[in-house]
């Protein structure tokens, strides 16, 4: 049986109270939204830090709350933190999380256009994020919204900025990148090396759409909030985060697969090398 990596994203940076009361904004929502995800089954953690107004922060110091909160209670989960440059430019901002060590960090590998925002990141800023995760034992979580970004990322390889172990987050459905059909995920999936691991996302109203597809083809997925906050593709549901993530169970389940363990990842290298240590004398 395939083992698919489950990456769960319960908050984002775009989700409000006022959209759906069931995004979790403060540290000890993220904690116990994470803590009961990971009793249901959740490889990787992707978390971002909000301020008390809901607005999306950069600051260590409440990330570290809740990376604090969520080893006490899910010892093994790998546990992702944001480095977006959606609202914050500044590399001394972005980067501050990776300070705290977590076991991996996003790294958008371009910049892009949303519907109505830009995510900017250029070479540079790639660059010294890409550095100072080396530096501090971070393996970088990269993310891809169209073919260029792929073709940057193995360009990193090449030129060993990029030093593994390599996971890949391909985000299909935005309105300026790789679309939710088979031949832009198969063309995606084709430029990929196939000993590296690979999650697909489904924005919107492809989530669903995504997460089958990739489940069928023995690859990971990403769910939560953060992507999209419907259960269904009228918009007239709200969806919990552990209801979208209870369905990509049962997909696995159809699908006659298992979702992977944090440990069967962190065997191959996605656990800080400290962190890791610490989990295994527990």
């Amino acid at each position: 049986m395939e083992d698919i990596i489950i990456n769960f994203c319960p908050t984002g940076m775009v989700p409000q109270k006022i959209m759906t009361p069931y995004v979790p904004i403060s540290p000890t929502e993220i904690i116990e939204q994470t803590h009961q995800a990971y009793e249901i089954g959740i490889t990787i953690v992707h978390l971002h830090a909000r301020e008390e107004d809901g607005t999306p922060s950069y600051k260590k110091s409440i990330y570290q709350e809740v990376f604090e909160g969520v080893r006490k209670h899910c010892p093994d989960l790998i546990i992702c933190g944001s480095t977006s440059g959606r609202n914050f430019p500044e590399f001394e901002k972005r980067s501050e999380v990776i300070e705290l060590q977590p076991d991996m960090c996003s790294l958008t590998l371009s910049s892009l256009n949303f519907l109505r925002q830009a995510s900017i990141n250029s070479p540079d800023m790639i660059i010294q994020l890409a550095e100072k995760m080396n530096n501090y034992g971070v393996v970088p979580e990269l993310e891809c919204f169209d073919l260029g970004m792929i073709n940057y990322g193995k360009y990193l390889i090449k030129k060993g900025i990029l030093k593994g172990p390599y996971y890949w987050n391909l985000l299909f459905g935005n309105i300026a990148g790789f679309q939710a059909s088979i031949s832009h995920i198969g063309q995606a999936i084709h430029e990929i090396s196939s000993d590296h691991q690979i999650a697909l996302a489904g924005l919107g109203e492809f989530q669903l759409p995504v997460n089958s597809i990739a489940i069928a083809e023995g690859l990971g997925v990403r769910i939560g909030l953060e992507d999209n906050i419907y259960w269904d593709p009228g918009r007239k549901k709200l969806a919990t985060n552990l209801e979208l993530l209870r369905r990509v169970h049962d997909l696995i389940d159809i699908h006659g697969k298992h979702f992977c363990r944090s440990q069967n990842l962190g065997s191959k290298g996605f656990y800080n090398s400290a962190r890791f240590y610490e989990v295994s004398e527990k």
